[in-house]
């Protein structure tokens, strides 16, 4: 279990809010991302996803 982060850590490492990395895992965007009955564990190395409601994050049209 040392290789992973909780939610709580992934908020303050990314600095975005803990209802949004428990959407983000739900969602299946944050690669290696495992559920443990009501909590979840990220991997310590696992990259920040991409905010597609920011401009710069989206793919050219």
């Amino acid at each position: 279990m040392l290789d992973y982060i909780s939610v709580e850590q992934a908020s303050d490492k990314w600095e975005i809010s803990k209802r949004r990395i428990q959407k983000l895992c739900e969602e299946n965007r944050i690669d290696g991302a495992v559920r443990f009955g009501r909590a979840w564990a990220i991997p310590k190395d696992a990259p920040k996803p991409a905010d597609g409601r920011l401009k710069e994050n989206r793919k050219k049209e």
